[in-house]
C-alpha cells in the first residue's frame, strides 16, 4: 500500500535570520537579544493541539508587562500606569536617599512605639490608696470578734489564719468556730479577711461583687451600709423561723476603704438535734458585724 508523500518543509536561505520557536525554551537556532532584523519577529501560528505563546515587545532596559491570560477573566489588564524612569547616572545618589529615609523612618517609628508604652504602659501606674492599713502578721490575734465573744463563750478551738504577702497583694484570712458554753460541737462560724491591693484598685470589681451580690444568690438581701469606709455592703440569708426548728443564718459585711477590703461573715446552721435552742436573730448578728468591723479597721488603719 502506498502512502502519500509527506510535505517538505523549506530549506532556510544561507544569510536568513532563523525564525523564533514557538516553544516557550529558546530554539537552539533562535537569534539572541540584539541580532536578527531591527524589528521583532512575528510568532509563528500554533500547530493544531499547541498553545500559542504571546510575545510582547519590550522597551530597552524595562522589563515586559504582564499580559491576562485568555479566558481569565480576574487578570490585571495590560499596563500598570506610567513606567517609572530609571535613576539617573548619578553615582545612585538617588537610592542611596530612600534608603536612608527608610532608615530614618524605621528608627522614627521605634521611638514612637517606645515613647507610647512609656507613657501608657500597662494601663496602671497609679500609687496605691492603702489609708494607712498595715497587713498583721496574724489576722485572728488583729480582727476583733469581742461581740461575738460575748454570745459564744465556749471553747471551740484555736481559730485558724493564712497570710499571703506580695508585691501585688497582701491578704490574710482567719476562720473561727463559735460554741455556748452549753454545746457539745460548734453552733456558729465565724470568718475575716483583710487583702491590701498594692496594684490595682478594687473599687469597681468590689461594687459589681457585693452591690449584685442578689443577682447571682437566690435568696439573700443587698443592703448599703454608710459610716464604713468608701463604700459597704451587708448581704443576708435568714432561713430560721420555721416549726421544725431548723434554718440557717449567712450574714456578711463587706467594705471597701481605697485600695483595702475587708469582710466579716458570720453563719449559723440549725437543725432539730442542734442543742442551741436559743440562736441569735439576724438583726443582732448584723450589729455585732458593724460594730466589730469598724473596731477592726480602726486598729489596722491610721
Amino acid at each position: 500500500m502506498s502512502t502519500s508523500p509527506q510535505p517538505q518543509q523549506p530549506e532556510q536561505p544561507s544569510g536568513a535570520p532563523v525564525q523564533p520557536s514557538a516553544y516557550p525554551y529558546p530554539h537552539p537556532g533562535s537569534p539572541g537579544p540584539g541580532e536578527g532584523a531591527g524589528r521583532p519577529q512575528a510568532a509563528p501560528a500554533p500547530q493544531p493541539g499547541q498553545q500559542a505563546f504571546y510575545h510582547q515587545p519590550t522597551l530597552a532596559g524595562l522589563p515586559a508587562q504582564p499580559q491576562p491570560q485568555p479566558g481569565n477573566p480576574y487578570a490585571q489588564p495590560a499596563g500598570y500606569g506610567p513606567v517609572p524612569a530609571p535613576p539617573s547616572g548619578g553615582g545612585g545618589g538617588a537610592a542611596k536617599r530612600a534608603v536612608l529615609w527608610a532608615v530614618v523612618g524605621a528608627v522614627v517609628a521605634s521611638a514612637a512605639w517606645a515613647a507610647g508604652v512609656f507613657l501608657v504602659g500597662d494601663g496602671g501606674g497609679a500609687e496605691a490608696d492603702l489609708r494607712g492599713y498595715t497587713a498583721p502578721a496574724n489576722l485572728c490575734t488583729s480582727a476583733d470578734y469581742s461581740s461575738f465573744k460575748a454570745q459564744y463563750t465556749g471553747d471551740a478551738g484555736t481559730p485558724t489564719h493564712n497570710e499571703l504577702e506580695d508585691p501585688a497583694l497582701d491578704d490574710g484570712y482567719c476562720s473561727i468556730s463559735l460554741k455556748k458554753a452549753a454545746s457539745t460541737y460548734t453552733d456558729a462560724y465565724l470568718s475575716v479577711q483583710l487583702q491590701l491591693h498594692k496594684k490595682t484598685d478594687p473599687g469597681p470589681e468590689f461594687t459589681a461583687r457585693w452591690k449584685n451580690y442578689a443577682e447571682s444568690r437566690t435568696g439573700y438581701d443587698v443592703d448599703t451600709v454608710t459610716g464604713i469606709g468608701d463604700e459597704a455592703y451587708l448581704v443576708s440569708e435568714d432561713t430560721t423561723g420555721s416549726s421544725s426548728g431548723s434554718g440557717s443564718i449567712n450574714a456578711t459585711l463587706a467594705v471597701r476603704d481605697g485600695w483595702v477590703t475587708y469582710s466579716m461573715d458570720y453563719s449559723l446552721y440549725l437543725s432539730s438535734y442542734d442543742a442551741d435552742k436559743d440562736p441569735p436573730e439576724l438583726d443582732e448578728v448584723v450589729d455585732w458585724l458593724k460594730k466589730d468591723t469598724r473596731a477592726t479597721l480602726e486598729a489596722l488603719g491610721d
